[in-house]
């Protein structure tokens, strides 16, 4: 059926109910040593090898503490009492994992730690009793002695964050990424000067770290390091990857006035905006000039100049206004431009940013175009691969875009759309194999910073297939699947699966030898940065992929322009969907597990701009904006606690679900929220200390009331009757659901099941807002946005006039009227 109905906002819907997660098990402990007294004794022995702090005037020591092999490191009993957890890593070798911790002690930490160890050889808990059953007592401190082998003082590379292999080789002068201690900062960076560290103006602030970026050899830097203390990790800094160089085409002037002429540019300067964080944005070009003012272009250096002379931004340009000019210039329809366009130079015309902390030079290219207010869709396809492997953790530069986007990071306090490229990989890196198996090794995971949680980031598919017959070349990528430029998520857990989505970025042609190579009848149509002399220009990857989401987002976002950019992320990413190339990747029957694959090459698929603009009469969405306070103070002991759920009784289409009886039906929920992060390195291995606050959500089962469905998923609520144990049906699992900052998932069942199943709750598990040190400050309040669609799969139904009459019943909200 048609897609020509708006969606239903729904207003004031959620209620607050008291929320405490049921637990899932303590930690595990480590085994018992065999000989008590003398591990005590060589750990002593190993704490009587450390510098003597005091008297070598040191501000305390860093030290590696090695775990036992196969044993847990109990890592938050040694991160205490003047010992700083900084990092933590695992090797697995003979099939044993073995945790290593860096820490930073001071004099009264290694104290601390030394009365410790000598408790746990010399003294027990008490004997105590349960049950009738006397307990004997246990060694004190033993979960956390029994826990560590080894204790030793730690070199320059027990700090690197950065791949190994991007660690200094000799001893020359390098630039470093220094991550600090914030309230510690100002001090280093004072004294730095005294050991030969040369420290830059660049600066970010994060909620654990200060990061600067300084110049000097290894020997300068570790004895900088020692003497001043301060430094909680060292990475190495990321300078930009290189653009492609697009190719030629024939010039046709005429085109260009005749698509001028076909064209009406709709967009109002209250309108709208697509803002490029590129290389510049060239005016001269009559299909740019109509929706670029001069006054509209910028440089994150006001000595910058603001033409583009590299051409990249310029394509991107193009792409966002027309999308591939190949279909508009064939075309005789006319053509409507809705939105107008932004340029904020990120990228110096003399080539990369060179050793610049590069979320300064990000922010600082936001900060140009704020100073006027608008709707805007911040569009970056400038990515570095530097810092690869990252694995899907924080860098400097992918944490300063969340807090962009969250909006507490530039001059302005508001949250940001920002959509990011994954990233290409070098087709001079392929090989006769198939082209997938390359696409997934980790060298050819999604560049940085298109892990931040709070970006939408794009990779690449194709629909470009077809070449000049009998010239011996065949195309890579089959119809609808992965692009070979493309890049993948090479991590299955903690961090979210990148991309979000896969729009169109060409094909590569592949002759009887490798390497494969860009064609023209593969690639798409742009303009050109050097109007008159060239018209046009080819361009393809996920760079041409990230201007085409962003062409659709703004016009979704000009249907809807009262919508947070969580919202419009929500909605637009919730729309897309698997090729049929892409799940033929699929057994017949895949386990929740099977998804994993798809999620890490194509992210959620091809979004449908149709379907993300509208409902039909049988396959409706309906979208709540709301907020929750996660987290609070327990009146009874001061501790933190969770603070709140919020339960939607959904405006559901129950008589119509019913008559449809045992056909099938779709329900797909989108949750959105955007965090706050904190990329200390210590958080770098878990989701729940990097953002801010954590959100899921829960949906009732048929036959499950309110109260016996909050009671499965709150301690807080007593229950009430049996619980409904029955299988949840979702598609994707929450290994899969419970990542990032946007969560959605599906479930196909039988209608009559659908219509008892319109209770939705929003709930939160751990962040690093959840701590008492926080929350002494003031409560937080996480505002999220919720995208439910239900879809009948083609069956006949009018579903949403009947949910029209629930709304209007309830006068709770009305469809969005355009």
């Amino acid at each position: 059926m048609p897609r020509t109905l708006p969606h239903f906002l729904l207003k004031d819907l959620g209620k607050p109910h008291p929320f405490q997660a049921k637990g899932r098990g303590g930690s595990k402990t480590p085994s018992d040593v065999l000989n008590r007294s003398g591990h005590a004794q060589a750990l002593l022995q190993a704490i009587d090898h450390l510098p003597a702090i005091t008297a070598d005037g040191l501000p305390g020591v860093y030290l590696e503490v090695k775990g036992r092999p196969g044993e847990p490191l109990a890592k938050d009993s040694l991160g205490s009492s003047g010992i700083e957890l900084l990092r933590s890593t695992t090797a697995v070798v003979n099939g044993n994992a073995t945790e290593t911790a860096t820490v930073f002690a001071t004099a009264r930490g290694l104290e601390n730690l030394r009365k410790k160890i000598e408790k746990f050889e010399t003294e027990d808990t008490p004997v105590r009793e349960k049950d009738g059953e006397i307990i004997p007592g246990r060694p004190l401190n033993a979960k956390l002695v029994q826990s560590v082998a080894a204790i030793t003082e730690a070199g320059l590379r027990a700090l690197w964050r950065s791949p190994q292999e991007k660690f200094p080789a000799d001893n020359g002068a390098e630039h470093w990424e220094i991550w600090l201690e914030p309230s510690e900062a100002e001090v280093f960076i004072s004294k730095a000067a005294a050991y030969k560290v040369q420290i830059g103006a660049d600066r970010l602030q994060f909620p654990e770290d200060v990061v600067v970026i300084g110049l000097a050899t290894r020997d300068q830097i570790a004895l900088a390091v020692r003497r001043l203390g301060s430094v909680r990790a060292l990475a190495a800094p990321a300078v930009t990857a290189d653009f492609f160089d697009a190719l030629d085409v024939q010039e046709q002037a005429a085109w260009v006035q005749d698509l001028l002429q076909r064209t009406t540019y709709a967009g109002g300067i209250n309108g709208g905006y697509v803002t490029l964080l590129d290389t510049g944005v060239s005016r001269a070009h009559p299909l740019i000039a109509p929706v670029l003012s001069s006054q509209d272009r910028h440089a994150a250096d006001p000595a910058w100049g603001l033409d583009d002379v590299k051409g990249h931004g310029t394509q991107l340009a193009g792409l966002a206004l027309f999308g591939d000019l190949t279909l508009s210039l064939q075309s005789m329809m006319p053509v409507t431009v809705s939105h107008r366009l932004e340029s904020a130079k990120l990228i110096p015309d003399g080539g990369p940013n060179p050793h610049h902390l590069l979320g300064v030079m990000t922010r600082r290219a936001i900060n140009a175009v704020e100073q006027t207010v608008r709707r805007r869709t911040f569009t970056m396809a400038v990515t570095t691969d530097e810092d690869t492997p990252h694995d899907g953790a924080p860098t400097s530069w992918s944490t300063e875009i969340d807090q962009l986007a969250a909006g507490v990071s530039g001059d302005q306090s508001v949250a940001r759309l920002i959509l990011i490229s994954a990233g290409n990989t070098n087709n001079f890196k392929f090989t006769a194999g198939h082209y997938l198996d390359t696409c997934d090794l980790a060298e050819n995971e999604i560049e940085s910073p298109a892990q931040a949680w709070n970006a939408i980031s794009i990779g690449a598919y194709t629909e470009k297939t077809m070449l000049p017959p009998n010239n011996g070349l065949t195309s890579v990528a089959p119809f609808g699947d992965l692009s070979p430029s493309s890049r993948t998520a090479s991590w299955t857990s903690t961090w979210p699966l990148k991309p979000d989505i896969v729009l169109e970025g060409g094909n590569w042609a592949a002759s009887a030898a490798p390497p494969p190579m860009r064609h023209g009848w593969l690639s798409l149509l742009t303009t050109h940065h050097a109007y008159p002399q060239r018209s046009f220009s080819f361009t393809h990857d996920t760079s041409a992929a990230t201007a085409l989401a962003a062409k659709q987002i703004t016009e979704l976002w000009s249907d809807y322009p009262l919508l947070w950019p969580e919202t419009i992320r929500a909605l637009y990413v919730a729309s897309a969907r698997w090729t049929p190339q892409m799940r033929s990747h699929l057994s017949a029957n895949p386990s929740k597990g099977s998804y994993a694959r798809l999620f890490q090459r194509y992210g959620y698929g091809v979004p449908d701009l149709e379907r993300a603009r509208r409902s039909a009469s049988n396959a409706l969405t309906l979208i709540v904006q709301d907020a929750i306070i996660p987290y609070g103070l327990s009146e009874k002991t001061g501790g933190d606690v969770h603070k709140e759920m919020r339960l939607f009784t959904l405006p559901w289409p129950v008589e119509e679900l019913r008559k449809l009886g045992n056909a099938n039906v779709t329900l797909r929920v989108a949750l959105s929220s955007f965090v706050l992060p904190n990329p200390a390195e210590a958080s770098r291995g878990s989701r729940y200390r990097y953002a801010s606050h954590n959100l899921r959500f829960k949906l009732n089962r048929a036959g499950e009331n309110a109260q016996q469905f909050m009671a499965r998923i709150s301690k807080a609520v007593e229950p009430v009757g049996p619980q409904v144990e029955e299988e949840d049906l979702w598609e994707f699992g929450s290994t899969r659901r419970d990542v990032g900052s946007l969560h959605i998932d599906q479930l196909t069942c039988r209608a009559s099941d659908l219509a008892r199943r319109n209770l939705l709750a929003v709930h939160p598990v751990a962040g690093w807002w959840k701590s008492k040190k926080i929350l002494e400050e003031g409560e937080k309040l996480a505002r999220f946005a919720l995208i439910v669609e239900i879809d009948t799969q083609g069956v006949e139904a009018d579903l949403y006039a009947e949910i029209q009459t629930v709304v209007a019943v309830l006068n709770t909200a009305q469809p969005i009227i355009i």
